[in-house]
């Protein structure tokens, strides 16, 4: 049999569901090392793209940003105070009303945020941090602030720029993100390639510094990146400065395994982000960089329970088998 990743989803000794999963790692020099399932499966990176977004940004928009400022610009975060504040912070430093975000109006996606400001606004966005940045570099560069979505933007060239060094691919497809920036689409060790690329960032040219400070920030303050009960946070948390993990829509999922030099993409064939935790951490177990007792800390995400009646009456049962190589 070929190697694979599932989730199986298992309630009251039956099986349910099924979620296969595809999976691509790549190293520094962009070969692929391991995989399960099609490596080239061609998806839309969505927000797993956000760190190299930031960094392209930030290395148009020449100010001080603080730790917690990088890592909201790298995030689909859950809009808890933490996250609005940092956000704001991007905009009073480049001098740009809040009004100028263009992401969708929103309520926060974390229930005890949203209840206490219930009113849809773009702060709220999960994508505000990146908006915010995009907006700090058309600042600085004296680029339109009201078209910085579009695909003709300089802004956006400049990152499709960065994308394609990143992924050493001389084109990719662009879409619409449902923040309504581009979206790049690309063959799942493409996406991987990019996350290697983070992890070793000299490759990335004149980039590589602008890099390394995303992939530091995020280390730093992993909790900006996405929030409470998230896995992103939680597996960045545990991991202690070893891995950067950034989610996308559609059960996407890319992280960087960053003392091996590796980039990790996996993309859930359903669309069903509740495989994506516990395959993530899977391969990170596969490739020791977590370890038992780090996967042990991790249950609620790795091995999630199937409830009825508010009570566990099954769980999700990962596989993740990888195969060396092409």
């Amino acid at each position: 049999m070929p190697p694979e990743a599932q989730v199986r989803v298992l309630r009251s000794g039956l099986e349910e569901s099924v979620h296969l999963v595809d999976v691509a790692v790549v190293d520094a020099a962009g070969s692929l090392v391991a995989s399960a399932g099609d490596a080239d499966r061609v998806a839309f990176a969505r927000s797993s793209m956000k760190p190299l977004q930031a960094t392209v940004s930030m290395s148009r928009a020449p100010f001080a940003f603080t730790d917690e400022e990088v890592a909201v610009m790298c995030a689909s975060h859950n809009a808890e105070p933490v996250h609005r504040d940092a956000v704001r912070g991007i905009l009073s430093r480049a001098n740009v009303a809040e009004s100028a975000l263009r992401c969708p109006s929103v309520r926060p996606w974390d229930e005890e945020s949203a209840l206490a400001a219930p009113e849809p606004r773009a702060i709220n966005s999960d994508c505000s941090g990146k908006h915010a940045g995009m907006l700090a570099a058309c600042t600085a560069q004296d680029w339109p602030l009201e078209t910085y979505r579009d695909p003709g933007h300089p802004l956006q060239g400049v990152i499709l720029e960065g994308v394609l060094a990143a992924t050493r691919r001389s084109e990719v497809h662009v879409g619409v993100d449902g923040c309504g920036v581009p979206v790049h689409g690309m063959p799942l060790r493409s996406m991987a390639s990019v996350f290697a690329s983070l992890a070793r960032p000299d490759r990335l040219g004149h980039l590589s510094a602008h890099a390394a400070r995303a992939v530091e920030a995020m280390t730093a303050k992993p909790y900006l990146v996405a929030g409470r009960n998230r896995v992103d946070t939680a597996v960045m948390e545990r991991a202690s400065g070893r891995v950067i993990v950034k989610a996308g829509a559609e059960a996407m999922m890319c992280a960087a395994a960053l003392e091996p030099g590796l980039g990790i993409a996996l993309k859930v064939r359903d669309g069903s982000q509740r495989a994506t935790g516990p395959v993530l951490i899977g391969v990170l177990r596969a490739l020791d960089v977590l370890g038992e007792r780090d996967v042990e800390a991790l249950a609620e995400f790795a091995a999630p329970d199937v409830l009825g009646g508010g009570k566990p009456v099954g769980a999700l049962e990962v596989t993740v088998e990888l195969t060396a190589g092409p």
